[in-house]
C-alpha cells in the first residue's frame, strides 16, 4: 500500500490543460490555491496513478490527488461544486420531470460533484460506514464524512432495502436553455477517487447468477442458495457477500485494485474510474419513491446505464424530456468488467467534474440517434446503446438481452446511415465484419448492450 509515486500540482495542471482549456485551467489553479494545493496531494497509503486515461475502460492510467477527498478538501476542477449533502441526494430514486433542482448552471459550464458510493452504507452492511469499514481495516479518517452523514441523517424517504434502489443519487442540476426535444451532452472531464478502496458485492436475487433464476441450478447460484436468510427480514442476515477491495500503487504510479488469490497470492487489476449513473429526468412520479423513479433500471433518460467506456474524455448524449434537463449522477465505479455480473462493479466514491452542454436539433452537435435514445462516444469510438426495456420500471423491466442487442444494432445502423452517409445494407455488413457489441450490464433489471464503432475506420473519424 505504500509503494507510491508522487503527483505534483504542476502535473495535475498539465493533464487538465488539455481537457478543460485555458479558462478551465485558470479556474483549476484558483481552486487549488484556495484549497492549499501546494501540500502533498495524497496521504500515505493511498495509491497514486499517472495521467492518461482515455475513458475506454481498458485500464489506462488515471490521475488523482494524493489525499482523502473529504467534502471541501482537495482540488475542485469545475466552476460549480456540488456536495453530497442529504438535501442534495435521493437514496435509491432518481428525480422526476418536475423535481426541484439543487443547482442551476449555464450550458457549457463545468460542475464538480462529490459522489458517494452506497457500499458500506447499506442496510445489509449495518448502515454504519465507520463501523463497517473499520472491520475491513480502514482508519476512521479514511472514511468519508458525507458518507457517514448520509447513513446517519438521510430522512427524505423511509428506506426499504428490499424495494429501493441502492444508489446515492445526486441532483438534479438544471441546465439553462435545455428544452424537451434537445440533447444534453455529458462529458466527464476528471474522475478522482476520494478514497483508496472500493467494494464489490453480490446480493441474493440479483446479479447474473441470481437466486431462483430460471435455468440456474441451486448449486450454481451466487451467493450459495443455502446462505439465503431473507426469511428473517433482517438484511444483515441475508447472506449477501461484499468483498472489500483496496487500491494499491504499482510501477509508474498506476493504480490497481487488489483481491486475494488463495492464502498467499493476489489478483491485481488496473482501475478505470467511471460514473455508472448519468441521467436526465425521464419519468413522472407523484412521490419521491414512485416505482417509475427507482434508480436501478436505466431508461431513455440514461440513469444507471453502467457502460465502462464512459470514463474520462468520453461523452454521453441524452434526450431531454423536461425544461432544464435535470441532470443527476451517482453509482461511482473505480473499475468494472463488461456485464458487471456479480451485481456491482468495484464501487468507490469519486469526485467527478462534468461539462454539461445543450445540443439543439439541427445543430450537428449531437448524433441524430441521441435525440431519441442514449448514445455514447469516446476519443476512439462511437457507442450506440441498446436497452431491453427503455421505459425502465414503467415498462415492466424486461431482461431480454436479445432485445437490447437488436436495439443496439438498429441504433448503430441509424447512426451509420443518417450521420455518416453509409448505405444501410453496407452498414449492416460493416457491423458484422468490423464492429464489436459488448454487454453493458446484465444486472439492472433492464439489461444493456452497446456497440463499439471505431472512428479510425472512417474518413476524418468525426460525425458530419
Amino acid at each position: 500500500m505504500r509503494n507510491e509515486t508522487a503527483v505534483t500540482t504542476e502535473q495535475v495542471h498539465d493533464v487538465l490543460a488539455g481537457r478543460l482549456g485555458r479558462r478551465g485551467l485558470l479556474r483549476t489553479a484558483a481552486a487549488a490555491t484556495a484549497l492549499g494545493a501546494g501540500a502533498p496531494l495524497m496521504a500515505p497509503g493511498i495509491a497514486a496513478a499517472a495521467p492518461g486515461n482515455t475513458g475506454a475502460g481498458t485500464g489506462s492510467r488515471t490521475s488523482f490527488p494524493r489525499r482523502i477527498l473529504q467534502p471541501g478538501k482537495g482540488p475542485v476542477h469545475g466552476k460549480h461544486y456540488l456536495r453530497a449533502e442529504p438535501d442534495h441526494i435521493r437514496w435509491g430514486y432518481v428525480p422526476a420531470l418536475d423535481s426541484r433542482p439543487v443547482l442551476r448552471i449555464r450550458s457549457g459550464e463545468t460542475v464538480t460533484v462529490d459522489s458517494v458510493s452506497h457500499e458500506g452504507l447499506l442496510e445489509d452492511q449495518g448502515r454504519d460506514p465507520r463501523t463497517w469499514f473499520r472491520a475491513q481495516g480502514v482508519p476512521e479518517q479514511q472514511v468519508l464524512n458525507d458518507a457517514v452523514e448520509i447513513a446517519r441523517s438521510y430522512d427524505r424517504t423511509q428506506r426499504d432495502f428490499d424495494t429501493d434502489g441502492p444508489h446515492i443519487v445526486i441532483g438534479p442540476i438544471h441546465v439553462d436553455g435545455a428544452e424537451p426535444g434537445d440533447v444534453l451532452k455529458v462529458e466527464p472531464l476528471s474522475l478522482l477517487p476520494r478514497v483508496p478502496y472500493g467494494v464489490i458485492s453480490s446480493r441474493h436475487g440479483k446479479g447474473a447468477l441470481a437466486a431462483g433464476a430460471d435455468g440456474i441450478a441451486t448449486d450454481e447460484v451466487m451467493p450459495p442458495a443455502d446462505t439465503d436468510g431473507r426469511a428473517d427480514s433482517d438484511p444483515e442476515k441475508y447472506g449477501n457477500v461484499s468483498v472489500f477491495t483496496p487500491v494499491r500503487s504499482g510501477r509508474g504510479g498506476t493504480a490497481h485494485g487488489v483481491l486475494p488469490l488463495g492464502r498467499k497470492n493476489e489478483v491485481i487489476f488496473p482501475l478505470a474510474p467511471h460514473m455508472g449513473m448519468m441521467g436526465v429526468a425521464f419519468a413522472e412520479g407523484d412521490t419521491l419513491t414512485a416505482p417509475a423513479l427507482n434508480s436501478i433500471p436505466p431508461t431513455l433518460g440514461g440513469g444507471n446505464i453502467d457502460i465502462r467506456r464512459l470514463g474520462q474524455d468520453s461523452a454521453l448524449y441524452l434526450p431531454v424530456s423536461t425544461e432544464g434537463a435535470l441532470f443527476y449522477t451517482g453509482d461511482p465505479h473505480m473499475a468494472m468488467g463488461n456485464g458487471e455480473v456479480s451485481l456491482t462493479a468495484m464501487e468507490g466514491s469519486l469526485r467527478t467534474t462534468f461539462r454539461l452542454t445543450v445540443c439543439k436539433p439541427g445543430s450537428g452537435d449531437a448524433p441524430s440517434v441521441a435525440y431519441r435514445y442514449p448514445f455514447g462516444e469516446t476519443e476512439d469510438a462511437w457507442l450506440p446503446v441498446g436497452l431491453s426495456d427503455p421505459d425502465g420500471s414503467a415498462g415492466g423491466q424486461g431482461s431480454d438481452l436479445d432485445t437490447a442487442m437488436r436495439r443496439a444494432v438498429v441504433n448503430a445502423l441509424d447512426f451509420l446511415q443518417d450521420d455518416l452517409g453509409m448505405d444501410r445494407a453496407v452498414a449492416y455488413a460493416y457491423l458484422s465484419a468490423a464492429a464489436d457489441f459488448e454487454l453493458s450490464q446484465v444486472v439492472d433489471r433492464t439489461t444493456g448492450v452497446h456497440g463499439v464503432i471505431t472512428k479510425s475506420h472512417f474518413p476524418g473519424g468525426r460525425v458530419r
